[in-house]
């Protein structure tokens, strides 16, 4: 029963936090699946099967980030060759996570939990996540702010896929572990606090440093999302101003 509560509890928190950003983050996803069309040919949205509660599988949503042709491993590096000039961006910003809010609201996951896993991982440790398996996934979490370089770390590997397996994957479990047996509500409002951060770090380090393969600025597509997103905070903080007597 006690578990229970708190389930309902943890839901009725994503569902309000979901509402509550609705305004903001939906003509934000309109902007980014604008910049994707005009970036490189192919769908909008990119569908990925993971293992949810239980050890369900369901279909887990992103944002196209690779280009319409792409093959290859199934984890990606920094520089990935696949990357369409825009995905590269999204993947650091962890914006093209965004379309998961629809996960969340179908209630296959949640806003703050275990990152969803592929079988073929969850396999390698078993017994561990028949644990972690008990919670929903999150869009963000432990695990996924600690690694959330996890694309520069795997580059410098010859083998990714044996050296996520190996050295990330029980790392991530340990900390999905710790995230089960402590998380609470001011756990959950803390995490998506820091995850907040992560697009205009983002930004701000493409813009201002030399890096994501030797690019100076975001490109044309960036500069269209960054233009965007300014337009639609200038746009957000009017009509807040009109609502003020």
């Amino acid at each position: 029963m006690i578990c229970r509560l708190f389930s309902y509890r943890f839901r009725a928190l994503d569902v309000l936090l979901t509402l509550l950003v609705a305004p903001v983050v939906l003509p934000l996803i309109g902007i980014i699946a604008l910049c994707i069309i005009v970036d490189s040919s192919g769908t909008v949205f990119y569908r990925c099967q993971r293992l949810g509660r239980g050890g369900r599988p369901f279909v887990m949503y992103k944002f196209r980030k690779m280009r319409r042709d792409a093959v290859g491993p199934l984890l990606t590096a920094a520089a990935d060759e696949r990357f369409t000039p825009l995905g590269q961006f999204l993947t650091e910003s962890k914006l093209d996570e965004l379309p998961q809010l629809w996960n969340v609201w179908k209630g296959d996951m949640r806003l703050v939990g275990p990152r969803p896993e592929v079988a073929r991982f969850v396999d390698l440790y078993p017994d561990l996540y028949r644990e972690i398996l008990e919670l929903k996934p999150g869009i963000t979490g432990l695990a996924q702010l600690e690694y959330v370089n996890e694309g520069r770390l795997l580059s410098s590997e010859h083998d990714a896929i044996n050296a996520y397996a190996q050295a990330v994957l029980p790392r991530k479990v340990e900390l999905d572990q710790r995230y089960l047996a402590q998380q609470s509500i001011a756990g959950d409002v803390a995490i998506l606090a820091r995850t907040a951060w992560l697009p205009g770090r983002a930004l701000a380090r493409r813009l201002f440093h030399r890096s994501y393969a030797g690019h100076r600025s975001p490109g044309y597509a960036g500069m269209l999302l960054l233009l965007g997103g300014v337009a639609l905070a200038a746009a957000y903080i009017a009509s807040a101003g009109a609502l003020v007597p």
